[in-house]
């Protein structure tokens, strides 16, 4: 699954050392990635550009990652955008949160890159 073809992706995450991780590991594998910095940046951005598959965080000022995934499920020139949640949550209870939000994935943090590679791969394959 490691193969699954370069997509664009947008990060949305309050915390630039994660953002550029994710940037950086996702670059690498042949992906164009753009960084959004918060949840309403998240959205215009997403707007814009209508990436393939966006990685949030779930906690950020002002709107969360959830309000972020809500909005953009309402809109239905979002059907086809993957969603992974990229959280410190990792209680069962916040699972099921994320994917009654809308979101296709969940990755705890901290995470291995290798493990979001292929998650991504999985996801854009599918």
């Amino acid at each position: 699954m490691e193969d699954a073809p370069m997509a664009n992706v947008l990060v949305v995450d309050d915390d630039a050392d994660v953002a550029e991780l994710v940037r950086t590991v996702l670059s690498i594998a042949g992906h164009e990635v753009t960084v959004a910095t918060d949840g309403e940046h998240g959205i215009a951005t997403a707007s814009a550009a209508h990436p393939d598959l966006i990685v949030l965080d779930w906690m950020m000022p002002g709107m969360t990652g959830i309000e972020v995934c809500r909005t953009l499920r309402q809109d239905s020139s979002f059907d086809a955008t993957r969603i992974i949640m990229l959280t410190a949550k990792s209680a069962p209870s916040d699972i099921d949160a994320a994917r009654g939000a809308g979101a296709d994935d969940y990755v705890v943090k901290p995470f291995a890159p290798r493990e979001l590679r292929h998650r991504v791969a999985e996801l854009l394959a599918s």
